[in-house]
């Protein structure tokens, strides 16, 4: 019986080590990538989400809002320097993604999120800007127009998720954990490891076709997805997107501005073919194209395209000297 416990408490410990071990690897990576890409932007807080953001330019104002797992690199890696010419640009990471905080024991639901974007456009004194959402983005760009329509001029929407699904793509399926404890247990534990290990499949399939960038991990931020606060930011928002997208689906009919959308034709992570061309028969007036052999990515992959797409539907919302 001795022996037993004696073993039992060697495992016990052996097992405490490796998650030491794990952890403080995963904090060691926080702090040199957090100290190689610092903040770009400024703060400003919002019902106690500490929002990172990021304003260049003049003129009408149009306000990006990035996707799952993103942040303002991915506009500013090229998209940005397209527009600041002709738009005051307005770049904002969502509560907990990039250098945002969520407020403590905040939801992660689409709508909760819609009502921290539309208070951040009201203390920036923006107006009605157009949205310009990608991704998960899109969606939240919805769920701002369908709530708080007094807050949004238009929407030019990039390979938005738009649709329910029973499912999330298969290369985020290991973020799907429902339990915050386990979340953060695995965040500060095997996230960190996994990611480095696993990035050239999972950018051959968030870039695909294409092919990422060079550069993407520290221009475009891809690294600083290897924090574990990102890991558990990540995994919340996609558990929570569930709760509210089916609602707002069934409101799109109800939107009377302008919207656009934007896809790559062989994107990897969202369907056009789900979530692109089904929106004309399903928000009036949509105006719908696509980029033939391109991806998800496009923002960064396609910046003259979507460049241009946005300048015309803010010729839509701001009329044609946008």
């Amino acid at each position: 019986m001795k022996l037993l416990s004696l073993a039992l408490l060697g495992g016990v410990a052996v097992v405490a080590a490796t998650g030491g071990g794990l952890a403080a690897f995963a904090g060691l990576t926080a702090r040199r990538v957090e100290a190689a890409l610092p903040p770009q932007g400024r703060f400003i807080d919002i019902d106690g989400n500490r929002i990172h953001y990021l304003d260049q330019g003049s003129g009408p104002v149009v306000l990006m809002v990035h996707g799952l797992g993103g942040q303002m690199r991915n506009f500013t890696y090229a998209l940005v320097d397209k527009l600041t010419d002709r738009f005051r640009v307005v770049v904002m990471e969502r509560p907990g993604a990039g250098y945002s905080r969520r407020a403590p024991g905040a939801s992660a639901r689409l709508g909760v999120q819609a009502d921290v974007v539309a208070k951040f456009i009201g203390a920036l004194g923006l107006g009605k800007p157009l949205l310009i959402g990608h991704s998960l983005g899109g969606a939240l760009s919805l769920a701002v127009a369908l709530e708080h329509p007094e807050a949004v001029g238009g929407l030019a929407l990039v390979s938005p998720l738009t649709q329910p699904q029973d499912a999330p793509p298969k290369v985020f399926a290991g973020l799907y954990i429902p339990s915050p404890f386990l979340r953060r247990l695995l965040a500060w534990t095997v996230a960190t490891p996994l990611a480095i290990r696993n990035r050239d499949v999972v950018l051959a399939q968030v870039f695909g076709p294409e092919t990422a960038p060079d550069d993407f991990a520290t221009r475009g931020g891809g690294v600083l997805n290897l924090r574990p606060r990102s890991f558990y930011a990540t995994s919340t928002d996609l558990v929570a997107v569930s709760e509210d997208l089916p609602g707002f689906h069934a409101r799109y009919a109800s939107l009377k501005l302008p919207v656009g959308i934007i896809f790559g034709e062989d994107d990897r992570i969202l369907d056009a073919r789900v979530h692109g061309s089904p929106m004309t028969g399903q928000v009036p007036g949509l105006t719908y194209e696509t980029i033939e052999a391109a991806g998800h990515m496009i923002p960064l992959t396609q910046p003259d395209r979507v460049g241009a797409f946005v300048t015309a539907v803010a010729g839509r919302v701001f009329g044609r000297t946008a």
